[in-house]
């Protein structure tokens, strides 16, 4: 009795040591699965809560990107703002601020005016940049609009997954597209320069006998031409501009060739017909990564190709193109449409759209066929590429 007296003693701490020695069938009493016990996890001692790693908490960082200043902010995944602060625009206080959301943080800017360092300067410092879409965010009936603001609701579009992005090119795709662009702002001054030309000779009632006043018997038109002394000055200057873009432009043309010399995308569009070495350059450099578009469908709404969609319940609208996306992509489209020397399926696309439903609507029609051919181009160059690398 002594013995069993001694094991049904307590013990200090509250148990009793039958507890301790009985096995688990001996215990007439259920006991509670315990947090650790149901999913699988021992309890840490104290040695091991020591050397667990505390994981730093996801932040989501939104940048109101300006000319001189920027606003970040810094917001935790329950939307709580842990760090409002403006910085002048230098790379290494963006990189020390950003610093601040630990590794691999998401950060978020708009597709405004000179955003190309500021996601040069996060990619290097390990961030995941995303790149808003101007248009393609619903930003609210806003009372206040401030700069701290716009970086929060930023934050808060990225944090919720309501955000529409837009496509973050590399640098090597923005250096190109930097030159094509430019050649086209130099072919839009050279057609202003021409157009004053042709208005300074109607001031003087001049009726011009060529249909091409810049070409060869335009221009000995030109020189022979008896004009008042302003108008002559302005006529002369004009033709010296002209002159002077058309060597800027032969420049520029020289370097686009350099990038694409050895690019199988850029050849293989101008097998279609009505594309050229232009055209195909403008298609190279402003869709660049064509992998990043699922279908050819998918290609042509980012170019704004496609009709508006409107449904709610069981009435369904459909209207004009939303020409919301790459402008250039969708003139060159058009363009080549245009451009179709004789029968093709692609002027028969548009003829036949075109009498049923006007000539506007079969242009479209036929830009979208025409965009269809140039993603397949492209993927299959792309894909030649990566064969004859591997």
């Amino acid at each position: 009795m002594e013995q069993g007296t001694d094991r049904m003693a307590r013990t200090s701490n509250g148990e009793t040591a039958s507890s301790k020695l009985e096995g688990p069938r001996g215990s007439s009493r259920r006991r509670e699965p315990s947090v650790q016990g149901t999913i699988g996890v021992t309890k840490p001692t104290r040695r091991r809560r020591k050397e667990i790693p505390v994981e730093q908490a996801k932040e989501y960082v939104g940048i109101d990107l300006h000319r001189r200043r920027s606003v970040i902010v810094r917001r935790t995944e329950a939307g709580e703002t842990l760090e409002t602060v403006h910085i002048d625009n230098d790379a290494q206080a963006l990189a020390a601020e950003v610093a601040k959301a630990g590794p691999y943080p998401d950060v978020i800017v708009e597709a405004t005016y000179g955003w190309y360092w500021a996601a040069d300067v996060l990619e290097e410092c390990g961030a995941k940049v995303h790149l808003a879409h101007p248009l393609g965010n619903n930003w609210g009936n806003r009372r206040v609009k401030n700069d701290e603001r716009d970086a929060t609701d930023l934050a808060d579009l990225l944090r919720m997954g309501r955000l529409a992005e837009a496509w973050v090119a590399p640098p090597v795709v923005r250096e190109f597209r930097e030159l094509v662009r430019y050649r086209i702002k130099l072919v839009h001054l050279r057609t202003g320069l021409k157009a004053q030309i042709h208005a300074v000779l109607a001031k003087e009632g001049v009726t011009v006998p060529v249909s091409d006043l810049f070409g060869n018997a335009g221009q000995a038109f030109l020189d022979e031409i008896d004009l008042a002394h302003a108008y002559r000055v302005r006529v002369k200057s004009l033709g010296d501009l002209i002159k002077l873009i058309d060597q800027e432009m032969a420049m520029v043309e020289k370097e686009i060739r350099l990038y694409v010399a050895d690019d199988v995308g850029y050849r293989a569009v101008q097998a279609i017909p009505g594309v050229g070495p232009v055209l195909a350059a403008v298609f190279v450099a402003e869709i660049g990564d064509v992998s990043r578009f699922p279908s050819p469908r998918h290609l042509c709404s980012w170019a704004g190709l496609t009709p508006t969609h409107r449904e709610s319940d069981t009435t369904v609208h459909r209207g004009h193109i939303t020409k919301q996306g790459s402008r250039l992509v969708r003139w060159a489209a058009v363009e080549a449409t245009i451009r179709q020397g004789g029968p093709t399926p692609i002027s028969a696309c548009r003829e036949r759209i075109g009498e049923r439903r006007g000539r506007n609507i079969g242009r479209v029609a036929a830009a979208r066929t025409l965009l269809t051919l140039v993603y397949y181009g492209l993927r299959d160059g792309e894909i030649r590429c990566l064969a004859e690398a591997g």
